[in-house]
């Protein structure tokens, strides 16, 4: 159990190299001979270790971070990680050729996950996902949004948002919970849509916010999934119950999911793979953030790349996330992914790193409170053992995290 201990009033990393990710700066905002302050679990300095300003509280603790680079705690914003089972038999398909889209049609893929984590218990789903949640706290991951999804009955989607839950409270870290009920039709209801997402909207979003479950609501928008009408209606009711949104978005083809997040102001749209330029100008217009997930694009061994040119032309924020599930993407490194993204994408180091920390904060709302290095954010921190931070692009396999600290401890 997470159990908070005594700490002084006030702890000072000096002796380190920063890099804020703060806007306004240069690039990743490198601060050389920097220092970060944290007083009760906020930061309270950051900026030059000449300008750290004298202690004012009767307790102080100081380390000497020794030349290390210091960024925010690591943020990732797309994830499925709560989930009973796993897929290896569809790879098996896959490398004989068999398409995503065929294994779902032949009652694979999501639905497949679905039956494993109907039967799962919240303690078995805890314990299941928890392998997979301290690879990732052990590269610097301090914030995580899991989705739910594989239970798409209002019993195993409250059990899925409820073991999210409960796993931050059992490690430390922030978890954002995501309510994806509209990702597939279930079994019971094939060939009926429209009446899922009438359950849906009259029944599991709004009793699961009532409960305190949600912080926002995802959609998948494709053929093999929903219409971008059927994604209307949850977004509208999401909206009543005041509620921000996000959406699965031009992963295999182009219904203009993009366009469609744009329209109602979603936090972000992912994947866009098939995504055309209108719908990138929609995203600039609305701020929405492009979470580009290139562990789903190497696995499913996608040809067609998310428009990164069009991106920067139109200065969306790119975040990058692992999209870690069971199907598609069981990735659980965010390190690689920023590798991925680099060969794959062609983002550069600035773009990965942004990517993971302070877009990938904006994807979840949450830029006011971590993913930058600035006075009056949590006090969220990775300390690495790197000459540079081209070092957690470059490298593949290997973890330089010297220590992690969250909420300043």
């Amino acid at each position: 159990m997470n159990v908070p201990t005594q700490q002084p009033n006030e702890r000072v990393w000096r002796n380190a190299r920063l890099a804020t990710m703060a806007r306004g700066t240069a690039g990743i905002g490198i601060i050389e001979n920097g220092a970060v302050v944290s007083r009760d679990g906020t930061l309270v300095f950051v900026g030059s270790e000449k300008d750290l300003p004298s202690c004012t509280h009767s307790e102080r603790e100081e380390i000497d971070c020794e030349g290390r680079w210091i960024t925010p705690g690591l943020v990732d914003c797309h994830t499925h990680l709560v989930h009973a089972g796993n897929r290896a038999h569809e790879f098996e398909l896959r490398l004989r050729g068999a398409t995503y889209q065929e294994i779902a049609a032949a009652g694979g893929g999501i639905i497949s996950t679905l039956r494993s984590t109907r039967t799962a218990s919240k303690e078995q789903l805890i314990d299941a996902s928890l392998p997979r949640l301290d690879a990732l706290i052990g590269e610097g991951v301090t914030t995580i949004e899991i989705k739910s999804g594989y239970g798409l009955d209002l019993a195993t989607e409250r059990r899925l948002l409820e073991a999210a839950q409960e796993l931050s409270r059992i490690r430390p870290i922030h978890v954002h919970k995501t309510f994806l009920g509209a990702h597939a039709v279930p079994p019971e209801m094939a060939g009926r849509a429209d009446a899922y997402i009438e359950l849906l909207t009259q029944e599991m979003l709004p009793t699961l916010a009532a409960e305190n479950l949600i912080d926002s609501v995802d959609g998948f928008c494709e053929h093999i999934a929903f219409t971008p009408a059927q994604i209307e209606r949850v977004f509208a009711t999401a909206a009543s119950l005041g509620l921000r949104v996000r959406l699965h978005a031009d992963q295999l083809s182009n219904l203009a999911g993009a366009r469609l997040a744009a329209t109602h102001h979603a936090l972000s749209a992912d994947h866009l793979e098939f995504s055309d330029e209108s719908s990138i100008q929609a995203l600039a217009l609305s701020g929405t953030v492009a979470v580009l997930l290139p562990g789903a694009y190497y696995f499913l061994r996608e040809r067609t790349a998310p428009r990164v040119d069009l991106l920067r032309l139109h200065h969306v924020p790119i975040a990058v996330a692992t999209d870690c599930n069971p199907g598609t993407s069981p990735l659980t490194s965010l390190l690689l992914t920023m590798n991925m993204a680099a060969t794959q994408f062609r983002l550069t180091v600035d773009e990965c790193l942004l990517g993971v920390t302070r877009h990938a904060a904006s994807a979840l709302g949450m830029d006011n409170a971590v993913g930058t290095l600035e006075a009056g954010k949590r006090a969220d921190l990775a300390i690495w053992n790197i000459e540079h931070p081209a070092e957690l692009v470059y490298r593949m396999g290997f973890n330089p995290l010297h220590s992690r600290i969250w909420r300043g401890r």
